[in-house]
């Protein structure tokens, strides 16, 4: 049932007729977006980049333009343009051009928080040879050379364990996904 404010509502949203998807509810994803949002923005992401993200990850196809979100999240585009700066950087979300116009289209991958990760790994590799150069420079065997060598073994450390895990999540992905219906 659609509501007089556009919400999209079902008298019992466990209710549905056989084969038929339940019905989304909007009011219910708008708390939704507000929860993500607020446990990101605790984790530690700009708010409003925390709130975009969890728009796009709610919208079905996970494509919005920045009116789009202006719009859905009531913010200015001020505002939007800031925040998607920030998730474009950290690959949370990848930017498009909308075809024949000049309007840029944001989208969330189906496995972005992987791909985020993945650039994380790239940015600990280039701060592990930044402290290895350190090591040489204060000298192996003083107190900051030895502080230093513990963190280049603990991000050696942690490389080989990401790739176990990088490994691991593919299969795991896999199996997830082989009985998902391809979408159109």
């Amino acid at each position: 049932m659609r509501l007089e404010d556009g919400t999209t509502v079902r008298a019992d949203p466990g209710e549905t007729q056989a084969g038929e998807a339940p019905a989304r509810d909007d009011r219910a994803v708008r708390a939704y977006v507000e929860r993500l949002g607020d446990a990101l923005t605790d984790a530690g992401m700009p708010r409003l980049a925390s709130r975009v993200f969890a728009q796009l990850l709610a919208d079905d196809d996970g494509r919005m333009t920045a009116g789009e979100l202006t719009e859905a999240l009531e913010v200015s585009p001020a505002a939007v343009s800031g925040a998607v700066r920030y998730l474009t950087h950290t690959m949370l979300i990848g930017k498009e051009r909308e075809r024949g116009t000049r309007r840029d289209v944001y989208v969330v991958q189906d496995d972005g928080w992987h791909n985020a990760m993945l650039s994380r790994d790239r940015m600990l590799s280039q701060m592990e040879s930044s402290v290895r150069d350190g090591v040489a420079a204060v000298g192996p065997n003083t107190r900051a050379g030895r502080r230093l060598q513990l963190t280049v073994e603990y991000f050696d450390y942690l490389f080989e364990k990401m790739e176990s895990i990088r490994a691991g999540w593919e299969e795991r992905k896999a199996e997830i996904i082989r009985d998902w219906p391809t979408d159109h």
